[in-house]
């Protein structure tokens, strides 16, 4: 028998279709109440305020002050932001060029291609265009590609599109090198944390780790004061690299009560923590609210990779980390219960984890 979450509740409409259509209206499903609208002008703050960048060549050199203070200021970004940049980071920039401009091109081949890896509900793999379930939610302007990367019984290539070439091994180097950097700076985390280096690896289940990689499209919107490429949210996963576009800035990040438009660096990656290091770190590190927005003279692309636990092991926040002063904040919970829960509702702010907190 079919469950409920076996399809979608709706005919799906390809994003990217609406776009190139040419009208000057945007279907009233995409447009947003008004006090989820982007309003940019009067709710960021000045353009020149940005995420902490951080550059990790600090870590491998001899310099032991230049290595504390990169520790430091990597301690000081998940607790206060729980989101910085990341240069030097061991990735090769020539392959997250051609990261992009594949996936691009992917994005721009025939529909009846792009059709043949349509998903559904069941696990998000393949091409689509919605998130959540819920029939006649409002929907984000945005389309996506989303695949599994680990554990390597989910990795499947013959779902991952053969075309534009060579995408799939692009992907699968691509994905090699972001796991090898994840394991790096939940190392960093650890330490930062108090924890033995290999705390956080442990309890995601040591080399059994989730990955998976969604590649946002966001295409021109001819009413962006309306709808948002992608609702606020905090990611419910571990740890997320996000690779943004070269030319086209769209990421913002919830900052106290303002919303920061991210100016990305070259050739850089934007950590940010998910909901599972901060229920691990007992909310000492942060997941934090984040959207897109998009504009109406250019398409967007990005590549969210999220590192991501074992599915099904129990969380809940280290004891060494929990204090009288600071008792455990949140219950043991998987991760597939946690996604579960998201996947039924879509982006919902901080609602989701905010919901986990025990009753004090």
């Amino acid at each position: 028998m079919s469950s409920l979450h076996d399809y979608w509740p709706e005919p799906i409409v390809r994003v990217q279709s609406l776009s190139e259509s040419g009208s000057s209206v945007i279907p009233n499903r995409y447009i947003k109440p008004p006090s989820e609208r982007p309003l940019v002008l009067s709710l960021c703050r000045d353009a020149k305020v940005n995420i902490p960048v951080i550059d990790l060549s600090g870590l491998n050199g001899e310099d032991e002050n230049l290595h504390a203070t990169t520790m430091n200021d990597i301690s000081k970004a998940c607790r206060e932001w729980g989101f910085f940049q990341i240069v030097n980071h061991g990735v090769c920039p020539d392959l997250m060029r051609q990261m992009q401009s594949i996936w691009r091109e992917f994005f721009h081949l025939p529909v009846e291609l792009k059709q043949e890896f349509a998903n559904s509900p069941k696990t998000y793999e393949g091409y689509g265009s919605r998130l959540g379930v819920q029939k006649g939610a409002v929907l984000d302007w945005s389309d996506y590609f989303f695949l599994h990367y680990r554990p390597q019984s989910l990795k499947n290539h013959n779902k991952w599109p053969a075309q534009p070439y060579p995408c799939r091994a692009t992907t699968e180097e691509y994905g090699k090198q972001l796991v090898n950097l994840c394991g790096n700076l939940m190392k960093i985390f650890s330490q930062n944390l108090g924890l033995e280096v290999s705390h956080l690896q442990n309890s995601f289940g040591g080399e059994d780790i989730g990955a998976c990689l969604r590649i946002n499209f966001y295409p021109r919107c001819p009413q962006p004061d309306l709808t948002l490429g992608l609702s606020s949210h905090s990611d419910p996963g571990g740890m997320t690299l996000l690779l943004p576009d070269d030319h086209v800035s769209g990421l913002q990040v919830r900052k106290d009560n303002d919303w920061i438009t991210v100016q990305p660096a070259p050739d850089a990656f934007i950590v940010n923590i998910g909901d599972q290091i901060q229920v691990l770190s007992n909310a000492i590190y942060k997941s934090v609210e984040h959207r897109v927005i998009v504009n109406s003279m250019q398409e967007r692309l990005s590549l969210a990779f999220f590192y991501n636990p074992k599915s099904d092991i129990p969380l809940e926040p280290a004891k060494e980390l929990v204090t009288p002063d600071r008792p455990a904040l949140y219950q043991p919970m998987t991760f597939d219960e946690y996604r579960l829960y998201i996947r039924t509702r879509g982006p919902l702010g901080k609602s989701q984890v905010e919901s986990l907190k025990s009753p004090r």
